[in-house]
């Protein structure tokens, strides 16, 4: 591979660390969909808690890439290296909630996350096909129209934070934290930041026996956390540096060169691009490498196990539905700088503080839109009011005297 130009190695390698992350995803059925469907349904918070391990060791890879130097600790501070802009000083809070929570609702309706859309195509579902379908033409139609501009940033952007104006160069926790406590090195306070979350993450995702009991839940959120490091790794590591370095000098750089790691949504709208501009070969970027990797990895275990099988809609209701959630997914992924991969893990790995709002608002959107539709098929003549005020209650945002239906 080393006799490969750069560009093509770096791919090679974002496509290939992708489909052991979508082989090991596919067996141990990782899914961060399932993971709040267990939590909100069935109080089982096995799968949730293996999305926070692969939160934790991604944490703690990356600081490991910091520590040893292999990457720089400035690592995803601003819009010049690292994409999306993770860290960056304009903190755009209601890009996060607002994206995440339509993400949530979206990835609700379409039977899983952008990751899980491709894991699904590879094991022969068709449905996701048509859920990836209208999640790449709406994150095309906010990444390179002015649709987004319009419909959205147009009234968000006077409510965003120029942290710089206060002089904190980044919204990442040790930033923000060394804003408060008077220290020398930031850097070394984020450390200390990284460490003490990383092992309170931990704790927190192993004293449960819903987790531990299930060898499953550790290694797919072992491995998906890995796979995000690794990700980092290539992308800002000597790799990496000679990567950015080589695009300088092109003519025609690849689409999106900087450090990054996994996110699923932004890079189905570069392949609506990429198909636009008749399959010009430096618009393939890393994202598009990874979801296809993740794709052929899902498909290849599928195969190895006997599990592949086509799957299509049951009715008009179904397809509408997944329809629907793609179009969500679509637009809430780009609008939230990223999905549940995207900010939910390889954010998080940055400590970016809007990672975690862009979380929180992932998870509400999804478990808001189980528990209305609960109240709707348990009480058909229920209107929608009633069901989303009892489904606030039951998530303790509104006080129980406010309940409309009740539980069965």
């Amino acid at each position: 591979m080393e006799s490969l130009p750069i560009t093509v190695q770096v791919l090679l390698w974002g496509f290939a660390i992708a489909a052991v992350m979508g082989a090991v995803a596919n067996k141990t059925n990782f899914c961060t969909m399932g993971a709040v469907s267990d939590l909100v349904n069935m109080g089982d918070t096995g799968r949730f808690r293996a999305w926070v391990f692969a939160m934790a060791v991604a944490i703690a890879g990356v600081l490991a890439l910091q520590w040893t130097g292999v990457v720089s600790p400035n690592l995803a501070v601003s819009g010049s290296d690292s994409f999306p802009p993770y860290r960056t000083a304009m903190f755009a809070w209601p890009r996060y909630i607002l994206g995440g929570f339509l993400f949530g609702i979206g990835m609700t309706l379409g039977s899983g996350c952008g990751n899980k859309t491709f894991l699904r195509i590879g094991a022969g579902n068709l449905k996701s096909v048509v859920v990836l379908v209208m999640m790449a033409l709406f994150a095309y139609l906010m990444m390179y129209t002015n649709f987004m501009s319009t419909v959205f940033l147009s009234w968000m952007q006077p409510l965003f934070i120029d942290l710089s104006v206060h002089g904190i160069p980044s919204q990442g926790l040790g930033h923000l934290a060394a804003a408060v406590i008077p220290v020398e090195d930031p850097v070394r306070l984020r450390y200390a930041i990284a460490g003490v979350l990383t092992l309170l993450l931990l704790v927190w995702v192993f004293r449960s026996s819903d987790f531990r009991s299930r060898f499953d839940n550790i290694l797919g959120g072992a491995v998906v956390g890995l796979a995000i490091v690794g990700a980092w790794y290539v992308t800002a590591g000597p790799m990496g540096q000679a990567w950015m370095e080589e695009a300088e000098f092109m003519d025609q750089p690849p689409l999106h060169v900087a450090a990054q790691s996994y996110t699923f949504v932004s890079p189905t709208g570069d392949l609506v691009h990429w198909i636009e501009s008749s399959f010009a070969t430096w618009l393939i970027s890393f994202g598009m490498m990874a979801g296809a990797g993740v794709m052929v990895g899902s498909f290849l275990y599928a195969v190895i196990s006997r599990n592949f099988r086509i799957e299509w809609f049951v009715n008009f209701r179904d397809f509408l539905r997944h329809a629907i959630g793609g179009i969500l997914m679509g637009i809430g992924g780009v609008l939230g700088m990223g999905c549940t991969f995207g900010q939910g893990i390889t954010g998080i790995s940055t400590l970016a503080l809007g990672s975690f709002l862009a979380f929180g608002g992932i998870v509400l959107g999804s478990a808001l839109t189980m528990k209305v539709e609960y109240y709707r098929m348990l009480y058909e003549d229920a209107g929608f009011l009633d069901a989303l005020l009892t489904a606030l209650v039951d998530l303790r945002l509104l006080p129980s005297g406010m309940r409309r239906l009740e539980a069965l």
